[in-house]
C-alpha cells in the first residue's frame, strides 16, 4: 500500500468513516473554534487528496450530502453550524464538480421558500462564509426547476409588504445581487439564473427584460477597475450559459443584438484573460445559436471504435468514407446568416490570444461550429486555420491552431482529403522550437501537436493514415526520446501508445511501447543514452533519430541537451558506423565552423564523440582509425583546432565553453588514437591543455584534467623528454594564483604512470608543500584540497609495492610521507567568509586515508601498521562527531567502509566493540549527515580508551555550535553517557583526564575552546557530573580553573569571555580554594573593559549564589545580593569599581588591583637608568 501511496493512486475512499464522523459532531464542536478549524482543515485535506481520482467519492457522495443536508435543514440550527456543514459541502464539490453534486441535491416544492429566505438573510458585501452563498445558490439552481408554474407559489405569499414581491422576481433579483459578486457565488448565480431564465413560464414573463438588463450592465462596465470587471465577468457569463442551456427559437432574435454589443465593447483587447474567454465563449454559443442543430453528412466517421475489435483484427470493419463517396445530402437545407462570418473570424482571432484558455475556448468553438456548416465552407474554415502555420505567426497562433486541428479532427470535420496538408504541419509543429534570448518558446506548440496525433489516432482508420504513418511515427518517437521538456516527452509518448492500440500500424509499435512508456521517458539522461539507442535496433527509426540530432540538437541553445545529444550519437554511431562515416561526419565537421557559437560548440563535442565511437568499431573489426576515415577527411581533422584558433571562437563570452569542448575533443581523438603523433598539432593542444589548467572555471579545469592523462599516454610514450612537462607542472605548484594551482595539482594527479615512474619523491614532495598550510598562504585552501586529491590520484596510479625504488611506486620508505599529509590535513580548520572552508581538505584527506589504506591492504598489508590504524580511525571518529553535515557523512561512511573492509584491515582498536555498535544490517539504514543517527553511535565510543579522547574532541566542537539540534543531540549523547558511567569510577577518571587534556591541547584555538565552555556548563550544571568529581576527581576544578585562567589571559574576544564567565560560576559549588579564586576571577570581570562583560558577570554571579549553597555565608547575603542586583553595571569602569570593591570585603576575597600602563617616557628613562 505504500507504494500505492507513493504514486499517488488510491483505489477507495478510505477515510469517508472519518469524515462521516466529523459531519455527525458539527454540532459539538462549533462553538470551539480551536476544533472547528482543526475539523475544517482535515476535511479540507482529506477530500483534496481525491482531487486527480473524484469518481472514488461516487458511492459515498449520497449518504454525506443526506447529512449535511440534514444539518442544515435542522430547525432553529445556529448559523454557525449550517455554515460548517456548508463548508464541507463545498469541498466535496470543489473536487467532484458541481454538475454531479447538483443533480443529487434535493428539489422538491417545500426547499424552495427556505433555500430563499437563507439567501435573504445573507449579507452580499460581506466575503465572511462565501462558501455558503455559493452552495445556496447551486441548490438554488436545481431547486427553481420543479416543474410547476411560479405564479403557484405566489398565492400562498403572506400579506405583510416585505413578502409581496413574487418569488419569480425575487430568484431574479437574488441572482442579480450576486452576479456582480467578486467571489464564487457570482458563477452560481450566472448558473442558477441560465437554469431558471430558460423555464417555458419564466422566459415570457422574464428573459428579454434580463437580457436588456444584462447588456445595460455590460455597456456600463468600466473593464479598467476591479469592479467593473467583475460587473462585465458576470454578465458574460450568464449570457453564455444561457445560450448553452436555452432553446434556439427562444433566443435567436436576441442573438444579432448582444452580438453587435460584444464587438462594440471590443472586449478582446482587455488584458484581464477571464474577460476574453468569456467573450469567446459567449461569441461561439451565439454562432451555435445562428446556425440549427445538426449532424453534419458530410463529416468523417471511423467505422470500428473499439480497441479491442482493432487489436483482434488487422482488417477492422469500417464504413467507407472515402471522398468520392461523401455527398452533402442535406446542402440545400443550411441557411448560413450574415453574423457567422464574424463569428468564425472572431473565433480565429482568438486561436492568437496570449492565454490558453482563451485559445482552447476558441479552438473549440470552431470545431462545433464548423460542424453545423456545409463542406464548402467548412473547408474554408479548415483553411483559415491552416493560414496560421507560418513562421510570421507567433507562437500562440501557432499552439492555437494545434488545438483547433485537434478538435476538427476529433470531430470528423478534417476530411483524409485534408491530411496530405495537415500532417506536415503536425511534423513541423513536433519540432516547433523558437529561441528567445537565453530561453525557448514553443513547448506547448508541441505538446498540442502530440495532442493532434492522439485525437487523429482515435478520429481516422488505419487506410486513411497509412501513407503517413512512418512520419508520425518517427516524430512522436524523436519528440518522446529528445525533447527538452518532460511533460511533451510524456505527451509524445501518450500519442505513440494511443495509435499503436488504434491503428496498429506503427513500425515495431509494441516494442517500443514497452520500453519507452510514461514513466521510462520522464527520465531525460535515459532517453538520450538508453531508450534511443533500444529504439535505434529498429531500421525504421534508425536514420531519423541520427538526422534530428544533428540537425536539431547539437545546435540546441541548452548546453545540457547539446552534451545530451553528443553522448547520445557516440551510442547510434555504433549502430551504423558507415553512415557515420559517409554521410554525418562531414557535415559535422562543417557544423564545427559555423558562426552560430551554440552550432560549433554542440557539433565539436558531437565529433568527438562520433570519431571515438568509429574507432571502437573499427577496433571490434581489427582495424584501425586511419583505415575507416578518408585522407580527407583525416586532414580535416588534423587542421581542425588551428582553424578554430583562427576564428577566434576561444575569445569572448563563449571562448570557455569552446575551451572546454577542445579538451573533449583532445580526449577522445587521444583515445581513439587518431594518428597525428610528431605533428604540429599536439604542441597546439598540449598549450591549450595549459590554458585551459589555469583557467578560474573549474568546469574546464576538469575537463583538461580528465584530457590529459588520454593524451599522454598517447602522444607522449614514446617521447624522451616527458620529465618536461613534469617539472613544469611540480614549479607551477608555488604560482601565487590559486586557480592555477588547483589546475596543475589536479593534472600532477592524472598523470599515467610511465611518467610519475622516476618522479614519484619529487612530485610528492611538491604536492605535500603545496598541500602544507605555509606562512602567508592560509587562505590558499582549493590549492591544498586539490593538492591532497592529487596524491590520492597518484597513489591509486602508482599502486603499492614490496620492493621497489622510492620513486617508482609506494613502498615502506614513502608511504609514511602520504599518510602524514593526510593526518595533517585533517587538522585543517581554515575560515574565511564563506565559513569552514579547511571542510574541503578534510574531505579530500579522509577520502585519501580510504582509497590509500584500502589499496595497500589489498595489495602490500606489511606496509600497514598498527599506529597508522588507530590514528586512522580515531581521526575518522572525531569528524564523524563534529558540527558540519557533508563532512560528518563522509567521516562516517567512510569509518563503516573501512571497517567492513575486504579484505579485512588488521588492528582496527576494539573491533569487536565496534562491530556491535555498526552492525553491517544497520549501515544502509544510518544518514551519517543526521546528528541523531551519527552521535548516539559513536557516542558509545567513550568508553573505548582509543577513542574517547577523539570523540570527546569532536563532540565538544558540536556540542558548542550554533544549531540547536546538533547542540541538543551533541549534549544529550554525552548526558545520557554520563549516566551509563555513573558507578563505573575507571570510566569517570578517564571521561575527566580526557577533558583537561583537549583543553590543554588546544589552549588559545578558539574553534575548540569556546565550544568547549559552552560544554563544560552544561555539564557542569549536570547533577551526575558534578557527583562523581566530587567523589572521584577533586582535581579536577582547579584544574579546569587554571586552564581557564590561562586561556582567557589578554583575551579581547568578547564572546570567549562570556563563555568563560559561566564556567567560572560553574566552578562556585566546588571546593573553598576552587570557589575563592573562581570568585576573585568573577570580581575582576565586574570591573573589566567591556560593559557587556560587567553587566553579564554580575547577572551570572547572582544566579550562581541563588543556585549554589555555602558561596556567600547568610549575615552577608542580602548585602551582596542588593549590590549585584540593583547596580548599573553597564556604568564606567571607574564609577563601579568601589562598589566593586565592596563586594570583594563582604564576599571576602583580595581585591584585584590596578595596574598603571607604562607610557613611552617611563620605557625611554628606565632603559637609560639600566
Amino acid at each position: 500500500m505504500s507504494e500505492v501511496k507513493r504514486g499517488r493512486f488510491l483505489e477507495e475512499f478510505h477515510e469517508v468513516n472519518e469524515v462521516a464522523q466529523i459531519i455527525d459532531n458539527i454540532t459539538s464542536f462549533f462553538s470551539n473554534q480551536i476544533a472547528v478549524e482543526r475539523n475544517v482543515e482535515r476535511v479540507q485535506y482529506v477530500i483534496n487528496e481525491y482531487q486527480e481520482q473524484p469518481h472514488l467519492l461516487d458511492p459515498h457522495l449520497e449518504s454525506l450530502l443526506g447529512q449535511l443536508l440534514d444539518i442544515v435543514k435542522t430547525p432553529n440550527a445556529p448559523p454557525e453550524v449550517i455554515s460548517i456543514a456548508f463548508t464541507f459541502l463545498y469541498f466535496i464539490t470543489k473536487t467532484r464538480g458541481y454538475k454531479v453534486i447538483v443533480r443529487m441535491m434535493p428539489h422538491e416544492v417545500a426547499d424552495l421558500e427556505p433555500l430563499l429566505a437563507m439567501l435573504a438573510k445573507r449579507d452580499p458585501a460581506s466575503s465572511e462564509n462565501w462558501e455558503t452563498t455559493y452552495m445556496l445558490l447551486l441548490w438554488l439552481s436545481i431547486v427553481c426547476m420543479i416543474p410547476f408554474d411560479m405564479c403557484r407559489f405566489d398565492a400562498n405569499v403572506a400579506e405583510t409588504p416585505s413578502e409581496k414581491i413574487p418569488v419569480m422576481i425575487r430568484i431574479i433579483n437574488i441572482g442579480k445581487l450576486y452576479l456582480e459578486m467578486v467571489d464564487k457565488s457570482r458563477d452560481a448565480a450566472a448558473y442558477m439564473l441560465s437554469r431558471f431564465l430558460t423555464r417555458p413560464d419564466v422566459k415570457v414573463a422574464a428573459l428579454s427584460e434580463f437580457i436588456v438588463w444584462a447588456l445595460t450592465k455590460l455597456k456600463q462596465a468600466d473593464i479598467q477597475t476591479s469592479v467593473g470587471r467583475t460587473t462585465a465577468s458576470g454578465m458574460l457569463t450568464v449570457l453564455a450559459l444561457l445560450y448553452k442551456f436555452g432553446k434556439r427559437e427562444d433566443l435567436i432574435e436576441y442573438a444579432p443584438t448582444i452580438l453587435e454589443q460584444l464587438n462594440a465593447l471590443n472586449f478582446q483587447e482587455s488584458n484581464n484573460t477571464l474577460l476574453r474567454k468569456l467573450v469567446m465563449k459567449a461569441i461561439q454559443r451565439l454562432g451555435l445559436t445562428f446556425l440549427k442543430a445538426r449532424v453534419a453528412a458530410w463529416r468523417y466517421q471511423r467505422g470500428s471504435r473499439s480497441l479491442v475489435d482493432n487489436l483482434k483484427s488487422s482488417n477492422p470493419a469500417t464504413l467507407d468514407m472515402s471522398q468520392d463517396g461523401i455527398q452533402d445530402h442535406e446542402a440545400g437545407d443550411y441557411e448560413i446568416p450574415d453574423q457567422i462570418e464574424e463569428v468564425i473570424e472572431k473565433l480565429l482571432s482568438g486561436l492568437k490570444d496570449n492565454d490558453t484558455v482563451v485559445r482552447w475556448s476558441a479552438a473549440k468553438g470552431i470545431g462545433r461550429i464548423t460542424g453545423r456548416l456545409p463542406l464548402e465552407l467548412a473547408d474554408e474554415v479548415v483553411g483559415s486555420v491552416m493560414e496560421l502555420f507560418t513562421f510570421s505567426e507567433t507562437v500562440a497562433a501557432w499552439h492555437g491552431g494545434c488545438l483547433c486541428l485537434a478538435e476538427l479532427g476529433r470531430r470528423g470535420l478534417l476530411l483524409p482529403n485534408r491530411l496530405k496538408d495537415v500532417v506536415p504541419v503536425i511534423i513541423r509543429a513536433l519540432n516547433y522550437d523558437e529561441k528567445r534570448a537565453n530561453f525557448s518558446v514553443g513547448a506547448n506548440v508541441r505538446d498540442a501537436a502530440c495532442y493532434i496525433c492522439w485525437a487523429f489516432a482515435r478520429a481516422y482508420d488505419t487506410k486513411e493514415l497509412a501513407p503517413y504513418v512512418n512520419q508520425i511515427a518517427e516524430s512522436l518517437v524523436i519528440v518522446s526520446i529528445y525533447d527538452r521538456e518532460v511533460n511533451v516527452r510524456r505527451a509524445a509518448a501518450a500519442a505513440f501508445q494511443e495509435n499503436v492500440g488504434r491503428l496498429g500500424s506503427f513500425p515495431h509499435g509494441i516494442d517500443i511501447l514497452t520500453m519507452c512508456d510514461y514513466f521510462a521517458v520522464g527520465n531525460r539522461t535515459n532517453c538520450y543514452l538508453e531508450l534511443s539507442n533500444f529504439v535505434a535496433q529498429f531500421d525504421e527509426y534508425t536514420l531519423s533519430l541520427i538526422e534530428h540530432l544533428v540537425d536539431i540538437k547539437i545546435c540546441h541553445w541548452d548546453i545540457s541537451l547539446r552534451e545530451l545529444a553528443a553522448e547520445g550519437l557516440h551510442q547510434l554511431t555504433l549502430r551504423v558506423p558507415e553512415h557515420m562515416t559517409k554521410n554525418v561526419l562531414p557535415k559535422v565537421i562543417e557544423k564545427c565552423l559555423a558562426s552560430d557559437a551554440n552550432t560549433h560548440h554542440g557539433a565539436l563535442i558531437s565529433l568527438a564523440q562520433i570519431v571515438y565511437a568509429l574507432s571502437k568499431s573499427a577496433a571490434s573489426n581489427g582495424r584501425s582509425l586511419g583505415d575507416v576515415l578518408e585522407p580527407e577527411i583525416m586532414k580535416r581533422l588534423l587542421e581542425l583546432t588551428t582553424e578554430i584558433q583562427e576564428a577566434k571562437f576561444f575569445k569572448g563570452v563563449n571562448g570557455d565553453m569552446m575551451r572546454k569542448a577542445v579538451c573533449c575533443l583532445i580526449e577522445k581523438f587521444s583515445l581513439s588514437h587518431v594518428p597525428f603523433h610528431k605533428t604540429a598539432v599536439i604542441g597546439v593542444w598540449q598549450s591549450l591543455i595549459n590554458e585551459c589548467l589555469e583557467n578560474i572555471d573549474a568546469d574546464i579545469q576538469m575537463a583538461a584534467v580528465s584530457a590529459l592523462p588520454a593524451f599522454c599516454t598517447e602522444y607522449y610514450k614514446c617521447e624522451v623528454h616527458c620529465n618536461d612537462l613534469v617539472s613544469k607542472y611540480v614549479k607551477e605548484l608555488v604560482n601565487p594564483v590559486e586557480k592555477s594551482r588547483c589546475g596543475y595539482a589536479l593534472a600532477l594527479g592524472s598523470l599515467p604512470e610511465f611518467l610519475l615512474s622516476g618522479n614519484l619523491m619529487f612530485v610528492l614532495r611538491a604536492l605535500v608543500r603545496a598541500a602544507t598550510i605555509q606562512p602567508k598562504q592560509e587562505a590558499l585552501v582549493e590549492g591544498r584540497r586539490d593538492a591532497v586529491k592529487a596524491v590520492t590520484s597518484i597513489c591509486k596510479t602508482v599502486g603499492a609495492k614490496e620492493s621497489c625504488s622510492v620513486d617508482d611506486a609506494l613502498c615502506a620508505e614513502n608511504v609514511g610521507v602520504v599518510y602524514e599529509l593526510f593526518f595533517d590535513s585533517l587538522n585543517d580548520y581554515t575560515l574565511d567568509s564563506r565559513g569552514d572552508v579547511g571542510t574541503w581538505v578534510r574531505e579530500a584527506a579522509m577520502v585519501g586515508l580510504y582509497e590509500v589504506t584500502s589499496l595497500i591492504v589489498s595489495t602490500c598489508p606489511h606496509l600497514f601498521n598498527e599506529n597508522t590504524c588507530k590514528r586512522i580511525f580515531c581521526s575518522l571518529a572525531q569528524q564523524a562527531s563534529e558540527k558540519i553535515d557533508r563532512t560528518r557523512g563522509v567521516a562516517g561512511s567512510i569509518f563503516s567502509k573501512l571497517l567492513y573492509h575486504i579484505p579485512e584491515i588488521p588492528y582496527i582498536p576494539h573491533r569487536e566493540e565496534l562491530l556491535r555498535i555498526f552492525p553491517s544490517e544497520d549501515l544502509e539504514d544510518i544518514n551519517w549527515t543526521v546528528p541523531s543517527h551519527t552521535f548516539v553511535r559513536f557516542a558509545k565510543l567513550l568508553s573505548l580508551p582509543a577513542y574517547t579522547y577523539s570523540i570527546l574532541l569532536g563532540l565538544t566542537v558540536s556540542a558548542g555550535g550554533l544549531t540547536e539540534s546538533l547542540v541538543k543531540h551533541a549534549m544529550g549523547c554525552l548526558v545520557s553517557f554520563l549516566s551509563d558511567i555513573s558507578n563505573d569510577s575507571e570510566q569517570q577518571k578517564l571521561l575527566t583526564s580526557s577533558l583537561l587534556t583537549v583543553f590543554s591541547d588546544h589552549q588559545k584555538v578558539d574553534r575548540v575552546t569556546i565550544s568547549f565552555f559552552k560544554m563544560i556548563n552544561q555539564l557542569l550544571a549536570n547533577t551526575i557530573f558534578v557527583k562523581f568529581i566530587v567523589e572521584n576527581n577533586a582535581g579536577f576544578p582547579m584544574s579546569l580553573f587554571q586552564l581557564t585562567k590561562a586561556e582567557i589571559g589578554k583575551c579581547m574576544n568578547v564572546q570567549k569571555i562570556l563563555a568563560s564567565i559561566d564556567v567560572f560560576n560553574g566552578l562556585l559549588q566546588f571546593s573553598d580554594d576552587v570557589r575563592v579564586k573562581s570568585l576573585a576571577q568573577l570580581m575582576y570581570f565586574l570591573c573589566h573593559n567591556y560593559p557587556i562583560v560587567r553587566k553579564n558577570a554580575a547577572s551570572n554571579l547572582y544566579e550562581s549564589i541563588v543556585t549554589y549553597d555555602n558561596v556567600v555565608e547568610d549575615a552577608v547575603l542580602d548585602d551582596v545580593t542588593a549590590l549585584l542586583t540593583e547596580t548599573q553595571w553597564d556604568q564606567p569602569a571607574d564609577v563601579v569599581r568601589p562598589i566593586r570593591n565592596q563586594l570583594c570585603d563582604l564576599l571576602g576575597v583580595p581585591k584585584p588591583t590596578l595596574v598603571a600602563k607604562k607610557t613611552m617616557t617611563d620605557i625611554v628613562f628606565g632603559t637609560l637608568n639600566t
